[in-house]
């Protein structure tokens, strides 16, 4: 929280305003079981001491949380105004970073008590405020991407073809649950030409042999984020189908091959782009080759032309370049890794990246 502080008052903020949600679970441990339309608020500003506004009826539970030693809790009751409450903790004509989930109603509240304020987004203000993970979560990370190996490792045991791809779904999302995740946010299985959709969600098409599936995965064990994609092929595949698989893996191989302390995060974007491009599949790489990932699975940074802030020690990114051939099948693999002190990166997924074979 005093770290936070800081960087709001170096980036010519007067503070910061964190509403439930991811921000919130990170700076305090606090998350209320239930986000309603009653105004919660964590008021941080250099120099004074954090204060965390509450509803009354929860402020109980706020009292527990892993930061609640070092916050000062002040509550208000149903029938009172919350943002009379909070008003004075705020600058009158301050700038305020506010995390990205506040709803605009409090937004708006705030704004009525306090006319001369102004607000930005927190990703907008401290885009790195998450993004440089200490030991400790660096050994969260390594620990959800472990368990999503593991996951990874059994579906490869079960049958693709004649089931749909919901099932093969609903396989992995147990998995994650079996090994230890709290909460699976996606189990992504594209089948065919559904694989040609980065996003695709798994519909009821029944997987065949000869479909290339790709599959991606991933959600939060002890707080923190998994994400790993690997493609698979139904039976034996053709030999386009197996030079595309070799050409993103060899884009991913160079995109993590330049993971360095101090290169821009756009050079792992050019890095693994250029392999595809120069192969004459360059419009088919059409997404990012990254994201930060953390107590969210998205978060800055993000590896992406433009991008041109350097990679620190502590940064957690995926590298997941893709080609989708539309109407036929696509590829995509994908790693979690972070970046070290003394050069290459440590990948979090360490499953292999060769095309399986799966039945």
């Amino acid at each position: 929280m005093d770290r936070a502080a800081e960087s709001a008052a170096a980036a010519g903020l007067a503070g910061v305003l964190v509403a439930p949600g991811p921000d919130l679970v990170y700076l305090t441990g606090y998350q209320p079981t239930a986000i309603t339309e009653r105004l919660t608020a964590l008021v941080l500003a250099a120099g004074r001491p954090p204060v965390l506004v509450v509803p009354t009826l929860e402020a109980p539970d706020a009292e527990k949380a892993q930061g609640a030693a070092a916050l000062t809790l002040r509550d208000w009751t149903d029938g009172k105004d919350p943002y009379t409450v909070t008003a004075p903790l705020l600058d009158a004509e301050g700038r305020f970073g506010v995390s990205d989930n506040a709803w605009a109603m409090h937004l708006l509240g705030l704004q009525k008590q306090l006319p001369s304020t102004s607000y930005v987004s927190l990703t907008e203000a401290l885009p790195m405020l998450r993004a440089v993970k200490d030991a400790h979560e660096l050994e969260r990370i390594a620990a959800a991407g472990a368990a999503a190996d593991q996951a990874y490792g059994e579906i490869l045991k079960v049958a693709f073809a004649g089931r749909r791809e919901t099932e093969v779904a609903a396989d992995l999302a147990a998995l994650l649950l079996r090994f230890g995740h709290s909460q699976v946010d996606f189990t992504v299985v594209g089948s065919g030409p559904n694989g040609a959709n980065p996003h695709h969600e798994a519909g009821e098409r029944v997987i065949r042999r000869g479909d290339m599936v790709v599959l991606d995965f991933g959600g939060l064990k002890h707080g923190y984020g998994s994400d790993t994609t690997r493609t698979v092929h139904v039976g034996e595949p053709t030999a386009e189908e197996q030079r595309v698989h070799d050409l993103v893996r060899q884009a991913q191989q160079a995109g993590f091959e330049a993971v360095r302390p101090g290169v821009a995060c756009q050079d792992v974007d050019r890095a693994a782009r250029k392999v595809i491009t120069d192969a004459g599949y360059g419009e088919y790489f059409i997404h990012r080759t990254g994201h930060g990932i953390g107590v969210t699975t998205h978060e800055p940074p993000y590896m992406i032309e433009g991008e041109a802030r350097p990679i620190v020690p502590g940064m957690c990114f995926s590298i997941e370049p893709g080609v989708y051939l539309p109407g036929r099948f696509g590829v995509r693999i994908e790693d979690i890794v972070t970046a070290t002190e003394d050069g290459p990166g440590r990948r979090f997924n360490n499953t292999p990246r060769e095309m399986a074979i799966v039945e």
